[in-house]
Formats: C-alpha cells, structure tokens, sequence
C-alpha cells in the first residue's frame, strides 16, 4: 500500500517515516531554489507563498502559458538540493516547511533542521521530470516572476506526487551518509577478502 501525506502535513505525520522509505505527496508544493532561498535567509524577504505545513521543491520547470492565461507543466525535474545546504536549516525554521524534495542528499545542517523543527528531505527520482508533470493537477498560482521561469515560485495542486525516497527524516538519520558507511564497510571487506588471493604478487 502506498504511503501517501497529505499538506498541510503535521510533526505526528512525520514520526513514523524513516530514511529509505518511499512515500508519494497530495496537496500543493511550490518550486523553491537558490535565489528564493537566498532572498528569504540573506536578505530578509517574506516568502509571498505561505509553506508552513506544507512542500517545496528544489526545481528549475518548464512552463507553458496558455491561451486563457493559466500555465501548464510540461517538465518538472529536481535540482541538486546541496546547493541549498547553506540556506536550509534557517529556511525550514523561517518558514515551516515540512517536506522538501530535490535530487540528490544534502548535509548536516539540513539535518539538524529537520530534527530540530520536524521535517524531511525526499529525493524525486533523476531522469523523470516529465512525469512528475503529470502528477501536477494545476498550476493555481506563480510568483516572483522577475527570476524567470526557473526560479520563480510555482505553486501547484499534485496528486500522489512521487515516488520520494526519504533521505533525511525528523530522527536525524541520513540515507546518502548511512550509505557512504555501509559502502565503505564492504569495500573493506571485500579489499581483505581480494588481498589474501594476491598475496604472491610483489
């Protein structure tokens, strides 16, 4: 069975996920990067979207505007959340967010912020930008749109918007560095396991 949270999401929503789940997203998200990122922490600029409970995502879309005026998502692909890490913690804590997706894992102070204030890092799959707009019912609002079209904020009504692996959850766990751990155990036992065949070799 899927999964499936809801916005606004609450901190009892998030207890039971863990690093390494697959979870899906209805309710609205809003495209949120660097310079959004950057005008909220640095510069001390109200978001013009309220988030609180709610999701962002760490991506560059393609739009197409329509003959009525409203906006259609044609792409939608993830961006390297780690260039949000200066910014993340500080944002989460401003701000409220609860479920934050991008691609890749993100580090330390991104997990302090989301064991500190209650959220999580999911990582939306590479490669699949074009189906996540299709999980996007409606484009309902844009703001910002003197960044252009890639870092403006799109808010928009998604329908099991996913799959998210959690990679960062509220217990301060990590997927990406828990890997990095468990790899690098295994390189060395297979390193030992290698190195008593070659012995002979000078």
């Amino acid at each position: 069975m899927k999964k499936i949270l809801n916005t606004p999401v609450s901190d009892s929503d998030l207890q039971d996920i863990r690093i390494g789940d697959v979870i899906y997203l209805n309710g609205h998200i809003v495209t949120c990067r660097d310079v959004a990122h950057r005008r909220l922490i640095e510069y001390g600029r109200e978001l013009p979207v309220d988030v609180r409970g709610g999701a962002i995502f760490h991506a560059g879309p393609i739009v197409r505007k329509l003959e009525d005026g409203k906006y259609e998502m044609v792409s939608i692909g993830p961006t390297t959340s780690m260039r949000m890490e200066k910014f993340e913690k500080e944002f989460i804590r401003e701000t409220g967010v609860k479920v934050i997706v991008g691609k890749g894992g993100m580090a330390s102070k991104t997990v302090e912020g989301c064991r500190e204030y209650k959220a999580i890092h999911c990582v939306f799959p590479a490669g699949c930008a074009v189906l996540a707009a299709t999980e996007v019912e409606e484009i309902e609002r844009v703001e910002w749109t003197d960044l252009g079209m890639p870092e403006a904020l799109w808010l928009s009504r998604i329908k099991e918007f996913g799959p998210l692996i959690v990679s960062i959850d509220v217990h301060g766990g990590n997927l990406f560095e828990q890997n990095k751990i468990d790899f690098n155990k295994r390189r060395e036992e297979e390193f030992t396991k290698i190195c008593e065949h070659i012995r002979f070799i000078k």
